[in-house]
């Protein structure tokens, strides 16, 4: 396991009153963000193994389905032509391997969805980025977003920024999220934890979700 050494990082961060927790709010949802084949399929020219992620978003996904948690999924996908990925492509050629209507745009089936629950395709690594996401929260009237999902570093990120500008209080669920290494999955933990969301172990979430539940906490 690779430790970065932030102690510095955060005594600076602590002397500015970055890093404070705030916690869900009274509604919250629990958003998979793009583990799909073409990243969780370490066969995929763009893939990892994230089975470690993917194994405790499994845990996750049930305690948010007992509490009665909202979940949503996104997946990136595009044209054959990637006329719809702008100049993405540019910076990265390899999104030619996640075309519409390809294995690599489904859902790992660890953590597949339920048929109530929306899988929304976007082309950017925002899942409010040109997407329907926001309304439908809002027409649900979420408050708070549980994040899982990969890369933790590129679209995990960009959904938890612009979920605080959206006004939603966000806890990442740290071991339920994956990136292609782990210095990049760490260092952006480190950064959403002191500027922009909560960061906690799955346990921690899960244990917070069976309290509301009414359900045994866990031991």
């Amino acid at each position: 396991m690779m430790h970065l050494d932030y102690t510095r990082a955060e005594a600076l961060y602590a002397s500015q009153d970055l890093g404070q927790e705030i916690g869900l709010g009274e509604r919250p949802a629990l958003l998979v963000v793009d583990f799909q084949l073409g990243f969780t399929d370490p066969a995929s020219p763009i893939g990892g193994d994230m089975s470690a992620a993917i194994e405790a978003t499994v845990e996750l996904l049930a305690a948010a389905r007992t509490a009665d948690v909202p979940v949503w999924y996104t997946v990136v996908g595009y044209r054959p032509d990637l006329a719809d990925a702008g100049v993405w492509p540019l910076k990265y050629p390899r999104l030619d391997a996640l075309r519409r209507n390809t294995p690599a745009v489904q859902v790992d089936p660890r953590v597949a969805p339920s048929d109530a629950e929306v899988v929304i395709l976007k082309q950017y690594a925002s899942a409010f980025f040109g997407t329907s996401l926001h309304s439908m929260l809002a027409a649900a009237r979420v408050d708070s977003l549980i994040v899982t999902g990969c890369t933790t570093s590129g679209c995990v990120r960009a959904t938890v920024v612009d979920g605080m500008q959206y006004g939603y209080r966000v806890v990442v669920a740290e071991d339920c999220c994956a990136d292609r290494d782990e210095a990049p999955h760490l260092a952006n933990l480190f950064d959403m934890r002191t500027k922009y969301a909560d960061v906690a172990p799955s346990g921690q979430i899960i244990k917070s979700l069976e309290l509301r539940s009414g359900q045994p906490s866990r031991t």
